[in-house]
């Protein structure tokens, strides 16, 4: 039975190679049978631009190309740590990039996609910052710099927000049910799907036109998260053990 897969909050790092390994393992697990997968941000734990041609990067766009040379539809979503990725980089996966609030059908039911990040309209220093590093205009000026001092900006950017989070209210960093019905009732569905918070759950949810459902992927850490959705049944929020 062909179903479909969702992912995010990967963060991937050379100095977590397990993850990567995870990954390379879940899409061979899964090539025979999935027919698509979508990565909802934040597969990276940073990315500096589709030049940066380390080998790391180069092994997990060969695992992507493996799964979508299988014949198999790859969709990638930004995230507010790799927010630079872009066409090149899908394109090298065999996979196309998604706008954030995608709506998909999933096995006749429409279902909202997102990172999720814009959910949280209480972090208002955040949001600023997320309209900062999403204007073209911005993006064009960072993608001019040398690779190297690409780096280093994203290594400070990197420290900077574990700063901040260590100091801001869990509840700040959750979504705002307020948005989350907003969105859902914008886009006419009952289904929502997103990652970011790194809240791995499944709500209920609230709406004008009936009961909905949010599904929150979970980050990977000691254990990877996934979503899948096949025909006549419902979602299930699934995990797995990575190996160190």
């Amino acid at each position: 039975m062909a179903y479909t897969l969702f992912i995010s909050d990967l963060h991937l790092e050379q100095q977590r190679p397990e993850h990567l390994r995870a990954l390379e393992a879940l899409l061979a697990q899964h090539q025979d049978e999935c027919e698509a997968l979508y990565v909802l941000g934040d597969l990276f734990e940073s990315w500096i631009g589709d030049d940066d041609d380390t080998p790391f990067h180069q092994q997990a766009i060969a695992a992507f190309r493996r799964f979508s040379d299988a014949g198999k539809q790859l969709y990638f979503m930004h995230g507010n740590r790799d927010f630079l990725l872009g066409d090149d980089f899908a394109r090298a996966c065999g996979g196309e990039m998604l706008a954030e609030g995608t709506v998909v059908d999933l096995y006749g039911t429409p279902t909202l996609l997102m990172h999720g990040d814009s959910l949280c309209t209480r972090d208002e220093k955040y949001m600023q910052f997320r309209a900062m590093v999403r204007e073209p205009s911005w993006q064009t000026m960072m993608l001019e710099k040398p690779l190297q001092e690409r780096r280093m900006i994203a290594e400070m950017m990197r420290m900077k927000s574990q700063q901040d989070n260590a100091n801001k209210a869990e509840n700040i960093m959750d979504v705002t049910d307020a948005e989350v019905v907003n969105e859902m009732e914008k886009h006419n569905v009952l289904h929502l799907i997103h990652g970011h918070t790194h809240r791995p759950k499944v709500h209920d949810v609230a709406l004008a036109t009936g009961s909905g459902k949010r599904w929150v992927l979970g980050d990977w850490g000691d254990y990877g998260w996934y979503i899948i959705a096949k025909p006549n049944a419902p979602f299930s929020l699934e995990r797995f053990k990575i190996e160190p």
